[in-house]
């Protein structure tokens, strides 16, 4: 009995010396971690006032809240280092770290670019379109595009499912298709070639150069993104005239991407962070956009002596017509072919849903605000 007892207790002090030493062992690996700090250097395509800067810098922030200290981003606006057009070159090339972008900026390196955010209206608002990317086959088409087909040392994820862009900007209304025609107008991406396709004579601009080029006469209309963005750079002081609606950005949202080399040298807990913080960051942007948006729409027509329109059905019927044309190009390209194929097939299940199941809003719209919409 006694010697039991003895070796009983002899065994019980080489388990726990054991275990507390696996125990000190496993606390220590994380101290070691931790001791490891990270800077990122993130630009993004916009101009010091616009909003968008406030959206990046909301990722920003959740990242570094997130990381405790251990990574770290900081964020510059664009043109610090790179032309806003040109942040996919200096990530790839390693100026920058990261960038907060939309792909329309580079699509001029390959067009199937602008299919993820600034393609063709098959139905789906940027929502659906975001469920597309995590869900519906996109993020894994947009990885074969950048590692097979361009070959570029970047990885990205996508945030904030942008409300349907506004025609734009007028010294007068737009009250038909033919008013396009031969408008000197500011687009990017596929949207150049839609409005190309309509008549118009485009020129490629970033936000900061747009109510200069208003100026000058260079273009007669334009188009950016929203009330705020608009409202901050100062489109309400060379424009009167308001569209909203369009079928030509309607289903966008930011790219945030980052150096693959640098991304896949990062711990494990850290390429989840920031790939996990695009999906926070997507809808706490989407949220500040429902609240910023609205206000600013309201402070431009009554601050701002604004005329806002809606669009007329005619344009949308000829956007539809010129995306038709576009499209049946589109597809001589096999994997931009495939890549419509899965937005379509998407489309056709989600929308439908979305569509048969959506409640009367309108009617309860109508109900409650009788006589404010006027469309």
């Amino acid at each position: 009995m006694t010697v039991k007892s003895e070796n009983t207790k002899t065994s019980r002090r080489k388990f726990l010396m054991t275990a507390g030493a696996a125990g000190a062992a496993t606390v220590a690996m994380p101290q070691i971690s931790r001791a490891q700090t990270v800077t990122l250097k993130m630009q993004g395509s916009w101009g010091a006032k616009d909003v968008f800067n406030e959206m990046a810098q909301d990722y920003v922030d959740r990242v570094n809240t997130m990381a405790g200290g251990r990574m770290k981003i900081d964020y510059l606006v664009g043109g610090a280092v790179v032309h806003p057009f040109q942040v996919l070159d200096g990530v790839h090339g390693g100026q920058i770290d990261g960038a907060h972008t939309v792909t329309v900026y580079w699509y001029g390196k390959h067009k199937a670019a602008s299919l993820f955010g600034t393609g063709p209206v098959f139905g789906f608002n940027a929502n659906e379109g975001l469920g597309w990317i995590h869900n519906g086959g996109g993020k894994e088409l947009f990885e074969e595009l950048q590692t097979q087909i361009m070959k570029i040392n970047v990885k990205s994820f996508f945030a904030m499912p942008m409300p349907t862009q506004p025609l734009g900007w007028f010294k007068k209304q737009i009250t038909s298709a033919n008013d396009i025609k031969g408008l000197k107008y500011r687009t990017v991406g596929l949207a150049a070639d839609l409005f190309q396709q309509m008549g118009a004579s485009v020129a490629q601009l970033p936000g900061g150069e747009i109510v200069p080029a208003m100026e000058r006469g260079v273009i007669e209309g334009f188009e950016f993104n929203n009330p705020t963005s608009d409202r901050r750079f100062g489109a309400q002081d060379v424009a009167k005239n308001y569209m909203m609606g369009s079928h030509h950005q309607a289903t966008e949202y930011f790219e945030i991407m980052f150096n693959r080399t640098k991304f896949n040298a990062l711990p494990k807990e850290h390429q989840a962070i920031l790939q996990y913080a695009a999906e926070a960051v997507s809808s706490a942007n989407e949220w500040k956009g429902m609240d910023y948006y609205s206000k600013d729409l309201q402070e431009l027509i009554s601050k701002d002596k604004v005329s806002v329109h809606r669009t007329p059905k005619d344009v949308f019927d000829a956007q539809i017509k010129a995306w038709d044309v576009l499209i049946k190009d589109l597809e001589k390209d096999a994997f931009m072919k495939k890549v419509m194929e899965s937005q379509k097939a998407w489309v056709r299940r989600v929308v439908y849903y979305n569509m048969y199941n959506a409640t009367d809003y309108r009617g309860a719209f109508d109900h409650h605000f009788p006589g404010v919409l006027k469309i």
